[in-house]
């Protein structure tokens, strides 16, 4: 079974794993991190607890090590639960490269969430609601040159019904570029 250098990922980042106790990557992982680091647009579907997260988190990180510039990830969630799990992810594993992350989601301070955006973080993990809030409503901050666009638990950000996100996603969309990754992660994706 291959390690996380056979992956493709820099020595920093194996021994980040290393340090952090995984020692085997996950199918998840074995099948995603390659797609990713060769720059391919990259569907992630498995259950909870399978490692989807560092799946994605892992590669952005290296890409971000070889160019580190203002905005450069954009992770979707549909909760703020989740936010704040995948951004731990992000900085534990990320330590090395001093990462500097954003968290927006409802419920927080729409003023110091917008000074945060300001300051151009590397990586902005939000809710689509909140987003698109700012988005609406400030130029303090751009995510016209993202390269990587994720959305974690994509099933539920996609569905129509109760949690409809589908305007706020609508506005996201128009406001990142054409040309970056995209990335889809859940637990169930079903064929609808």
């Amino acid at each position: 079974m291959a390690g996380f250098a056979e992956l493709g990922l820099s020595s920093w980042l194996v021994e980040q794993c290393r340090q952090l106790g995984l020692k085997q990557p996950t199918p998840v992982q074995l099948g995603c991190i390659p797609a990713i680091l060769e720059g391919r647009d990259c569907l992630g579907c498995a259950k909870t607890g399978s490692g989807k997260t560092a799946a994605f988190v892992l590669p952005i990180l290296q890409k971000l090590s070889e160019d580190p510039y203002g905005i450069f990830c954009l992770v979707l969630t549909p909760t703020r639960e989740l936010a704040y799990q995948i951004a731990e992810q992000f900085r534990v594993l990320g330590k090395p490269l001093g990462l500097k992350d954003c968290i927006i989601v409802g419920g927080m301070d729409m003023v110091a969430q917008a000074l945060e955006l300001s300051r151009k973080p590397h990586v902005v993990i939000a809710t689509p609601g909140r987003l698109a809030d700012h988005l609406r409503s400030s130029n303090t901050f751009s995510i016209k040159k993202i390269r990587f666009l994720v959305m974690d638990e994509a099933d539920r950000l996609l569905e129509q019904g109760c949690t409809d996100f589908t305007v706020d996603l609508e506005a996201i969309l128009a406001a990142v570029p054409a040309r970056r990754q995209t990335l889809l992660f859940s637990a169930t994706l079903t064929t609808h």
